[in-house]
């Protein structure tokens, strides 16, 4: 089958960075169902994976996001049947979706949104399961309109910002405050249903301190956790919630500690990683994900087709996410 792969660790500039392969196609194992990969997105690990894993014993095909439809199972799946189109975001050490085939467990694919093309659903999966879990579980928002606190979240025009601003202002009663430096992302982040958007680059708590609402109890901070930590310990309420999905050397935690606040945080990887007894949730989440945007309540955060699965184009798009620039998700459709 054809694949995209990496050897070595290179800049995305070089042809070498990830290459064209044709490589085996996996079996399914007991929970595992094999999928047909019609699309993929990219996400900043992807880039972040390529750039320091070295050195490699083998070629890695990379990709965490994807849709397609299911063409053979393992004995253990209960879930899908042979020409479900499901769509996922796969482990973190499995072979990835930049691929013709991939070896996805059952208990993190759902079945994709009828209403959306295998694009505009591979766009979803990963960036989703990220902001439901912190937003739903780590911050334990009310799944309701009870709730009348405010949420920050610094970066909404990414992937991640993208869907933490439509769960929280779709599912919440929450004022929804998200940051954008630009004028297409501020638009964005509008259009995704942000009630106020400020500028990440300028000093935030004066920004805050022109609406008349009240101080964060929730703190999503998406991107850059070191050079806003201060900012936030400022911002947050006391005894607020500080979301984190950026693995950081230090943080002086005096300013926390000072509001009795607490920090937490993500990563959508662990259930699969852990085989967690509650790694079903994530095919959980999926579904109702799934519905919500058949029902209209959510949208795709696609904004960038790139063209067919090759790796030039995966080049091109590594090349775009490493600039800091890009909104919304990349996709790729197809071989």
């Amino acid at each position: 089958m054809k694949a995209v792969a990496f050897t070595h660790s290179l800049p995305i500039s070089d042809d070498d960075a990830l290459i064209d392969l044709d490589v085996p196609e996996p079996t399914p194992r007991r929970f595992d169902v094999l999928v047909e990969v019609r699309a993929v997105s990219v996400n900043p690990v992807d880039t972040k994976i390529r750039r320091r894993s070295e050195p490699l014993g083998e070629p890695r095909i990379l990709g965490f996001d994807g849709a397609g439809i299911v063409r053979a199972v393992g004995s253990g799946v209960t879930n899908f049947g042979i020409g479900d189109e499901i769509y996922y975001a796969g482990a973190v050490d499995r072979a990835g979706s930049n691929a013709e085939f991939q070896i996805v467990d059952e208990r993190i694919a759902a079945r994709k949104p009828k209403t959306l093309s295998f694009g505009e659903a591979a766009a979803l999966p990963l960036t989703t399961l990220t902001a439901w879990e912190m937003l739903f579980d780590s911050f334990s928002i009310p799944l309701d309109r009870t709730r009348r606190n405010t949420i920050l979240i610094v970066g909404g025009a990414g992937g991640v910002g993208s869907m933490a601003i439509q769960l929280a202002r779709r599912l919440t009663g929450l004022t929804v405050i998200a940051t954008a430096s630009r004028p297409e992302t501020r638009d964005w982040c509008t259009t995704l249903g942000a009630h106020h958007v400020i500028d990440h680059h300028l000093d935030m708590a004066s920004q805050l301190a022109t609406f008349d609402i009240p101080a964060p109890t929730y703190i999503f901070c998406t991107s850059h956790v070191e050079q806003h930590w201060r900012s936030l310990c400022n911002i947050v309420a006391p005894r607020g919630r500080i979301g984190l999905i950026e693995s950081v050397t230090s943080l002086d935690m005096s300013g926390v500690f000072n509001k009795s606040a607490s920090v937490h945080t993500e990563y959508m990887f662990a259930r699969s990683i852990h085989q967690s007894e509650d790694m079903i949730e994530q095919h959980n989440i999926l579904q109702t994900v799934s519905r919500l945007i058949d029902q209209g309540i959510l949208r795709t955060t696609m904004t960038a087709p790139f063209g067919t699965i090759n790796a030039a184009n995966l080049r091109r798009a590594h090349a775009a996410i490493e600039t800091g620039t890009t909104h919304g998700k990349i996709v790729l459709e197809g071989f």
